[in-house]
């Protein structure tokens, strides 16, 4: 151990949350601070069809689906900080990539590379925080840095119209690899290893399936996964067409970025309330509220657009503002919930639980965003229908005690 290593003042309480929400919101921030450019982006690199710009966010997610897993058996054989820094060092290499781009299909490669990298601090920082934290505790932690990843989008379309302004469209991967060196800096000097060398796992393809076998084989931990799948299927395809929605639809212009961040803001706020309401009242109440409010007011939303036509926008705004903030309730429990029988295993588990969610919900966003057809129907169409089977697996994966992995 070094003398810095003996000297350094450990970790405190708001610096971890801080430090926590900072890895998760790399991928917060790498998705929306570009939205504001996505038109420019499009046109730029000589997109051929309008809704193919929306590639740049899904594809992100999907990069992120297929590494998820990785990083998860890396973090339990060689510790999290290993498996962190090496997602951030690939995220660096991906905006390279994404910067040095001149036609839509390396922009995307480099998009995805992003998504690869960006998977090691999401989701190891899971595992870190299960490492320290269980129960309604752990919801409280997930909740707060949950908060911050949600917050972010309040500020990057803003930061990113702002860049825009002054700068090409490349300025914004400029000022993501920055964030990204900032990070990396923070976590070299500041992050704890969590998990004993004596805790570590081989790194051997048997121990890895054994423990994705106990990962598959636990019926809260694949049903929340699912539904926390289908959630975040309808938050990304909310993000994938808010530009065409709220930009173009309703010719909000330049003024989409302050639409969109008043909605991130509801969705912070609830989120924050999460942390506040999960201990009284408990993880699986508090998310069937929110899947519950989502089918709702889409529902709703869905029967207005067919009757009447096109709404104002100020029921479009109410209605992503009530679904979004229900996601965002949704999403810390969920999550913890996932982890919570999986402790032993939590590198994998949380690996594992990050794939499937994103890859599901890449397919699925992918699928309802594209859809667009000049209104906001499909999207509520596709909201309701990932809320009613959400409902119906929560049930299904809630109905009996689940033994805990110890």
């Amino acid at each position: 151990m070094t003398d810095t290593a003996k000297t350094r003042t450990p970790i405190g309480f708001a610096e971890f949350v801080a430090l926590m929400a900072a890895l998760i919101a790399m991928v917060a921030m790498s998705i929306d601070v570009i939205l504001p450019a996505l038109a420019d982006i499009g046109a730029d690199l000589a997109a051929d069809d309008p809704n193919d710009r929306q590639l740049a966010v899904t594809m992100f997610i999907l990069g992120m689906a297929f590494s998820q897993i990785v990083y998860g058996p890396l973090s339990d054989s060689f510790g999290r900080r290993f498996a962190v820094f090496m997602g951030l060092g690939i995220y660096i290499i991906g905006t390279a990539l994404c910067l040095m781009a001149e036609t839509l299909p390396v922009l995307i490669a480099g998009r995805i590379v992003q998504g690869v990298g960006a998977a090691g601090p999401r989701i190891i920082a899971n595992a870190i925080i299960r490492d320290r934290y269980s129960g309604r505790p752990m919801a409280r932690v997930t909740s707060l840095t949950m908060t911050v990843f949600i917050i972010v989008p309040v500020f990057a379309p803003l930061l990113g119209q702002g860049i825009i302004a002054f700068a090409p469209w490349r300025g914004i991967f400029w000022f993501l690899a920055l964030v990204a060196f900032a990070v990396l800096f923070w976590a070299a000097t500041r992050l704890e290893e969590t998990l004993p060398a004596e805790k570590r796992r081989p790194f051997r393809l048997a121990p890895i399936m054994e423990a994705l076998r106990m990962v598959l084989g636990n019926r809260l931990a694949v049903g929340c996964t699912l539904v926390m799948s289908l959630t975040f299927s309808a938050f990304l395809a909310f993000l994938g067409s808010s530009q065409q929605i709220l930009g173009e639809a309703y010719g909000l212009g330049e003024w989409f970025p302050l639409a969109f961040s008043s909605i991130a803001l509801v969705i912070g706020c609830a989120s924050a309330t999460n942390a506040m309401l999960v201990v009284r009242y408990g993880m699986q109440r508090l998310s069937t509220i929110g899947i519950v409010s989502v089918a709702i007011v889409s529902l709703a939303y869905a029967l207005w657009s067919v009757i009447a036509g096109m709404p104002p926008l100020w029921i479009t705004m109410f209605w992503l503002a009530v679904s979004m903030g229900s996601i965002g309730i949704v999403s810390g429990n969920l999550n913890a919930m996932a982890m919570e029988p999986l402790g032993a295993i939590a590198g994998v588990a949380a690996g594992a639980i990050g794939t499937v969610s994103s890859l599901v919900s890449a397919i699925v966003a992918t699928f309802i965003a594209r859809q667009y057809d000049g209104t906001a129907l499909p999207i509520a169409l596709g909201f309701f229908a990932c809320s009613l089977v959400s409902l119906a697996i929560l049930h299904w994966a809630t109905r009996n005690r689940v033994r805990r992995v110890k």
